[in-house]
């Protein structure tokens, strides 16, 4: 077992009850400025501990909450340069809308329970200047902070202060000082990991016996859908020069994405623990930019695909419930035969959703089979002989369908970003989510 400490972020929404809401919009005004101030003398050549101290001095916003921000803007600037060469472009110099408001607990923000259980925020904007009122949000997200205030072994940690979709929001990070998370190497399921443009599969192998136990597909095709049309979207709105509102755009296509990974990642936690110490396998793919080349639109596509969201989101939720995870080498995942007596590797096997290996005449869903073979990667690089693979059991797909970007969300969704209506109850739209049994037969002629 080893010990980890795990940071989850629960977001609410604001009701204020003393002082302005006008006076938060003035404060994410400031830390605009103090954002756009680090680009701008960071653009001049300033060493950064100068620029600290310039930009804090000069802010007025309370000293811990100016800190935080000058270094979330240098945390920018830094991972650009770290990704660079992977044409990651330079944070914009200078930007016009609010900045987030960044605060340490019991400095720039606190958090209290009062004696009819409401959960009750101060937000010190400026020095001895409040707003203070009670959190509204969805109840599991309630009664998580409730327990980070009165436990030992939580700690409330970092928030941010946004205005999003019509409300005051903020997130709230709270930390598991010690979280156990089992060893991979005591796993007695390898879960492979497929994760597509339009899906992500998974497949989950007895370590000891090597059958497969179950499968499944998770399809979430409006992603894909969406960014296309957000796409369209702002090459329409450059082209007659309404670049004002390309930022708008891109916000919303971001919500939605993150909203449905999120959903998304949730499904394959839930799936994953159902087996017995699992460990969920990905295909490593951080050098997958690097083998790319397709013509510009395949590129374009392939580009923005979120394999590495999908992947952390999905690790992170796992990571709670004890599960950990792991990656192999993704190379002929998608080609090679599964069937140990065959393992014929070939770019002919596959046709879109379907793969036939030429040599043997074996037949599966692609991505489902190259979930397996995730797996057996995994048992390859634990010196673990690969089990004996003729037949596969039937696939399960689980189809996400949503009504454009009028779904109802959870707490990380466009719509209701707290998790309640803005009278402050409690969503309670079910997810829209489809089952549909499917069978792919499975030959070994």
């Amino acid at each position: 077992m080893q010990d980890l400490g795990l940071t989850q972020t629960l977001s609410f929404g604001l009701t204020v009850r003393e002082g302005e809401p006008k006076n938060l919009h003035d404060a994410n005004l400031e830390a605009r400025r103090i954002r756009n101030e680090t680009n701008r003398l960071d653009n001049e050549h300033w060493g950064w501990n100068d620029i600290q101290d310039t930009v804090v001095e000069n802010a007025n916003l309370v000293k811990n909450t100016t800190q935080l921000l000058v270094q979330k803007a240098l945390g920018e600037i830094e991972t650009y340069h770290e990704h660079k060469h992977d044409e990651w472009g330079r944070p914009y110099p200078y930007i016009d809308e609010p900045y987030p408001l960044r605060m340490n607990h019991d400095e720039g923000y606190a958090l209290t329970v009062d004696d009819d259980e409401n959960v009750r925020f101060r937000v010190s904007y400026k020095p001895y200047n409040y707003v203070k009122g009670t959190l509204r949000g969805s109840p599991d997200h309630l009664e998580r902070v409730k327990n980070a205030l009165s436990s030992e072994t939580w700690r409330v940690g970092v928030a941010e202060l946004v205005y999003k979709h019509d409300e005051w929001r903020l997130h709230v990070s709270v930390t598991h000082k010690t979280r156990t998370v089992s060893s991979p190497d005591d796993a007695d399921t390898v879960v492979g990991v497929d994760i597509n443009e339009d899906c992500v599969a998974l497949a989950a192998m007895n370590r000891d016996t090597g059958d497969v136990l179950d499968s499944i597909i998770f399809e979430y095709p409006d992603i894909k859908r969406v960014r296309h049309e957000y796409f369209t979207k702002r090459k329409r709105m450059q082209k007659v020069g309404q670049a004002a509102f390309e930022n708008v755009v891109r916000s919303e296509e971001q919500d939605f994405v993150h909203d449905q990974i999120h959903k998304v990642s949730r499904d394959v936690t839930r799936w994953v623990s159902q087996f017995n110490d699992p460990v969920i396998v990905f295909e490593d793919l951080k050098d997958m930019r690097d083998s790319i080349d397709y013509g510009t639109r395949m590129n374009r596509r392939l580009h923005s695909l979120p394999f590495a969201a999908l992947r952390t989101m999905t690790s992170y939720k796992a990571a709670w419930d004890g599960i950990p995870s792991g990656d192999v080498d993704p190379e002929y995942t998608s080609q090679r035969c599964p069937r140990t007596s065959c393992l014929h590797t070939a770019r002919s096997n596959r046709r879109r959703k379907r793969f036939k290996c030429t040599e043997c005449g074996f037949q599966d869903h692609a991505d489902r089979k190259a979930a397996v073979c995730v797996a057996q990667e995994w048992f390859t690089d634990h010196d673990e002989n690969v089990p004996s693979l003729d037949m596969l059991s039937s696939v399960r797909k689980v189809r996400r369908t949503a009504s454009g970007l009028c779904e109802e969300a959870d707490a990380h969704g466009p719509v209701f970003g707290s998790g309640v209506h803005r009278h402050g109850t409690s969503a309670q739209g079910e997810s829209q989510a489809r089952a549909e049994l499917k069978t792919v037969a499975s030959t070994a002629d």
